[in-house]
């Protein structure tokens, strides 16, 4: 197979939308040694929104829009829905590897688990806490789990996971990408910052486990004229607007809609550090936090609380601080607001971190290399 091109078949609901997910396949189109044929749904709902699938638009990437069974299951979807389709393309792209990012005990992945033949089988994680499912996705984990030829891992808690499930294989790690060309720390024409404000910020949804209220109470333990603006929406909001009414601070917290990527990224450019205060409970820990990166790209850095991935994923580009503890925020803000060049130096480190982890062609060659380890694999054992 030396000069046979590397045949994969990539099964992934979240490439339903080219800005959510192909991207990252973009860099990957065209090579000489790969044939890569993306598989994603017609239709996928999420957060009671249904997006319809973008057409295909990456020369050198075969993408398949097929249809799924299952798909007005609500968010049991993303565990419930399989394609009709898929025996017969694998049947007729005689694939060396299977890529599914999607869970392990999703139906998806137990249908390419069946269909795969003796093509290698690569599985994307992210699930990060450790608990036992209902019947039958426990069994249908333990049986993917058993068949995967590598793992690509979030974090290292998704990777204590899958290995606490069974798997013993090898295991590579890969973050979410980044659109560099849109979450730039290059200002648009119009955009502005008022250098006499000192703003924090949060984008994604509204809901009490991202902690947004112990921004606000951190707020009010110190004297620094904090802006806190967000932009998103959710079940949260209400509840949000009476606590900073509650503490007095109702004329300095600011919420937007969601909008479009470049408006996110003139957003994010407009704050002086992200805020992402997640609250770890028994069913929720940060998983990755793809508003870090998106920040960090625009040159901001991040505030973060010690939950899941999160201090992992700001690496030097921001500070972290404990869960659930306004106090400590507060004092952490004070320092901040009282040390530029320490946000300056943070800012530069950011970029960085985005730079040499998280953009699309660093994550490109991360799945390159692990569908090349997978066929390797089988080849090897084929001998």
């Amino acid at each position: 197979m030396s000069e046979e091109k590397l045949r994969v078949i990539s099964i992934a609901h979240t490439a339903v939308s080219r800005a959510a997910g192909r991207l990252r396949y973009a860099p990957l189109a065209g090579r000489d040694d790969l044939d890569v044929h993306l598989v994603v749904p017609q239709r996928w709902k999420q957060f009671g929104r249904e997006i319809i699938a973008d057409p295909p638009a990456d020369a050198g990437i075969t993408t398949h829009v097929m249809p799924i069974l299952f798909s007005h299951a609500g968010p049991f979807s993303w565990y419930l829905h399989v394609y009709p389709g898929l025996r017969r393309l694998i049947r007729k792209v005689r694939p060396h590897v299977i890529h599914l990012w999607e869970e392990p005990w999703s139906l998806v992945a137990l249908q390419a688990r069946w269909l795969k033949g003796d093509a290698g089988l690569v599985l994307e994680v992210d699930q990060n806490i450790l608990k036992r499912l209902p019947p039958p996705f426990e069994t249908i984990r333990k049986s993917v789990l058993g068949a995967t030829d590598h793992i690509l891992s979030r974090s290292s808690d998704a990777t204590m996971v899958v290995e606490a499930r069974g798997y013993s294989g090898p295991v590579s790690m890969i973050g979410y990408g980044v659109d560099d060309t849109v979450f730039t720390p290059h200002r648009s024409s119009g955009e502005k910052k008022d250098p006499a404000q000192f703003v924090l910020g949060y984008v994604g949804r509204l809901i009490e486990e991202k902690g947004i209220q112990d921004v606000l109470e951190a707020m009010a333990r110190t004297p620094v004229p904090v802006v806190l603006k967000l932009m998103g929406e959710g079940p949260y909001e209400a509840a949000l607007r009476e606590k900073a009414a509650a503490l007095g601070l109702s004329d300095r917290m600011q919420i937007t809609g969601w909008d479009e990527p470049a408006k996110v990224a003139a957003f994010l450019r407009s704050l002086d550090a992200l805020v992402l205060m997640t609250r770890t409970t028994p069913s929720v820990k940060e998983q990755f936090g793809r508003v870090i990166i998106e920040a960090q790209g625009c040159g901001v850095p991040v505030v973060g609380a010690r939950s899941g991935a999160i201090p992992d994923v700001i690496g030097e580009g921001g500070w972290v601080t404990p869960e659930r503890d306004p106090a400590a925020l507060a004092s952490l803000i004070e320092a901040i607001h009282a040390d530029p060049r320490d946000r300056q130096e943070k800012a530069a480190a950011a970029l960085e971190n985005v730079r040499l982890r998280f953009t699309y062609d660093a994550i490109a060659g991360q799945l390159h290399d692990a569908w090349k380890a997978a066929a390797a694999g089988k080849r090897a054992a084929a001998v």
